[in-house]
């Protein structure tokens, strides 16, 4: 593990921070329509629609120099770079290209699915000695791909998601033997880790003395602290809804902090303090004091997964509902709402917008905000919260910028777990994968890979050729099957493709598809090949978010979706006892 301290992907970006050729760059910059020009840039904004060139170059010229070669040296062994998204993945190959112009158009390429031809590259940076050598991917590549060649991993994004983590980790682990030379196998890998994320699982990696920005998850929370305080200076009724939703929202987030992680542990004392429901009833100014500072720093780690739209939304609103309870002037602020608002208002047609219109007619009513109250805003916040990423995308322009970022010292670091837990489990799946691989024709695996349902009889044959296979304890399987061993097993040896065409003609029957729903349907597709499953809910996320920015239900619409995710659940369920 090389831990890469870039400070913009770790801090964001501050105005004031820049010299002041810099400032002039940024005053010049086309940030959004309108012309307003931030203050600070958060840290989950880089290399999601603020693409700085410096921060790449520098992160390349790591992977360049320090990655595991292959070829005695003189070449780079096969890399996967995990980007933010597909604008990144672009913008990657672009400085790649710019900054190795010998390697030009091979060595590094994008392979996601709005690629022409990604199965071809696929394949081809799956041979040892093919190009690309790099492949720079969002998502696809994090399961599923077999390429025992991959020696180096790239996380260029950041992602709190524990199972992807680990999926992203498991790129590394397969076995390669004579990788380096006749008798020199695959040993280790390299994790180039730009966005601390092994930091924030508490992967075995040491703390950081350094001063850290705050992140939006830490702002959002210390504003909630400031309005609870505020009610609590100004003798509000503790029993108002305001207030209630106010401190159920801030120890929602105190319980959810994993008390073994150790950015957690230096706050541990008030972590169960504020953990037990009466210590709100009564705070006193030490308390408010923590929650704001001590707590505050790792309420990005208790946070929910949420849109990064929603969350600025909601703390551009705590901003005002401050500003409001304080009486201060509501100027610049209310300007913000109101934008949000007038650029809903432009969308009618999109249905969950329609039925907000009137609230938003009143955002735009200058004579509304004469006598703002924090309960109207915080009604505004709860509304519209959920619409706001469905606001166009045209009207948040891309930005590219030249900054110079700062890189400190690198250090080579082995991942905790390397020799046991996720990792261990990793490793346990892939031997499982292969044993189950070259016992294709057994009757159990048929059925699941067929879609056939599972009977009391196949879980029990299942659970016994597993275990003597000898590649586990029964400790290890209880551990890797937590969803059910039918689950389990299907998601190593995926579905016959003619079996998911079959589940899914029900859906498709009868019906004309749009280009952008067939495209939807063959990555989906693809995924039950693969995986053997599909949650509904990943259909809101990359990269089916990428095919359909406002959600399957906007693209298919309401009824198609709930068919849709009836045959997802059905699916799975036929891999369990019925």
């Amino acid at each position: 593990m090389v831990p890469v301290p870039l400070k913009f992907p770790y801090e964001g970006i501050a105005y004031d921070d820049l010299p002041e050729h810099e400032k002039e760059q940024w005053d010049d910059l086309d940030w959004t329509e309108d012309g307003e020009i931030p203050e600070t840039v958060d840290p989950a904004i880089v290399n999601s629609w603020l693409f700085n060139t410096d921060t790449v170059d520098k992160a390349l010229e790591v992977l360049m120099t320090h990655g595991h070669k292959m070829a005695g040296g003189d070449r780079l062994g096969k890399t996967i770079i995990f980007a933010k998204n597909n604008r990144h993945t672009e913008f990657i190959e672009e400085r790649f290209d710019k900054n190795y112009p010998h390697l030009t158009g091979h060595f590094a390429r994008v392979v996601t699915y709005q690629v022409n031809y990604v199965q071809t590259l696929i394949d081809e940076f799956s041979r040892r000695d093919g190009n690309p050598h790099i492949a720079i991917s969002v998502d696809m590549l994090d399961t599923g791909i077999d390429v025992p060649e991959a020696v180096n991993l790239v996380f260029f994004k950041m992602d709190r998601s524990k199972t992807k983590f680990w999926q992203m980790v498991g790129r590394g682990t397969r076995l390669c033997p004579d990788l380096f030379g006749p008798g020199e196998d695959k040993k280790d890998f390299f994790i180039f880790d730009l966005c601390r994320n092994a930091e924030y699982f508490n992967a075995g990696m040491p703390g950081n003395e350094g001063s850290l920005g705050k992140s939006l998850a830490e702002s959002t929370f210390a504003a909630r602290v400031q309005l609870l305080r505020t009610t609590a200076d100004l003798a509000w009724d503790s029993g108002l809804p305001f207030v209630v939703g106010l401190r159920e929202s801030l120890q929602h987030t105190v319980t959810r902090l994993p008390l073994d992680n150790f950015l957690v542990k230096p706050a541990r004392k008030w972590v169960d303090r504020f953990a037990e429901a009466t210590t709100w009833d009564s705070l006193g100014a030490e308390d408010f004091d923590a929650l704001e500072t001590d707590i505050a720093r790792v309420a990005s780690i208790g946070a929910l997964p949420d849109t990064e739209e929603a969350k600025l939304f909601d703390y551009l609103i705590l901003q005002t509902e401050l500003a409001a309870l304080r009486v201060q002037p509501l100027g610049l602020l209310r300007k913000k709402v109101q934008a949000v608002a007038a650029a809903l208002q432009d969308q009618p047609n999109v249905t969950a917008i329609a039925a907000q219109l009137p609230l938003i007619e009143a955002i735009l009513d200058d004579a509304e905000w004469e006598s703002v109250s924090a309960e109207w805003l915080e009604e505004i916040r709860l509304r519209l919260r959920e619409l706001v990423h469905l606001i166009e995308k045209r009207k948040r322009n891309v930005v590219y910028t030249n900054f110079q970022d700062e890189l400190g010292e690198l250090e080579e670091i082995e991942l905790g777990g390397a020799s046991n837990g996720h990792v261990d489990l990793v490793r346990y799946r892939e031997k499982i994968r292969l044993y189950l691989a070259e016992h294709q024709d057994h009757a159990t695996i048929q059925r699941l890979r067929r879609n056939k349902q599972l009977t009391a009889l196949d879980l029990s044959e299942l659970e016994r050729i597993l275990m003597e296979s000898g590649l586990g304890s029964r400790e290890d399987l209880d551990r890797a099957a937590t969803e059910g061993l039918g689950v389990y097993v299907r998601s190593l040896v995926g579905l016959d493709r003619e079996a998911v065409e079959e589940a899914l003609a029900d859906f498709v029957t009868g019906t004309t598809l749009t280009s952008q729903q067939l495209d939807f349907l063959q990555v989906l597709t693809a995924h039950l090949v693969e995986n053997g499953k599909v949650a509904p809910a990943a259909l809101f996320d990359s990269p089916y978010n990428e095919l359909a920015p406002s959600g399957p239900d906007m693209l298919f619409g309401d009824d198609s979706v709930v068919k849709l995710f009836g045959i997802l659940r059905t699916i799975e369920n036929r891999a369990k006892v019925g």
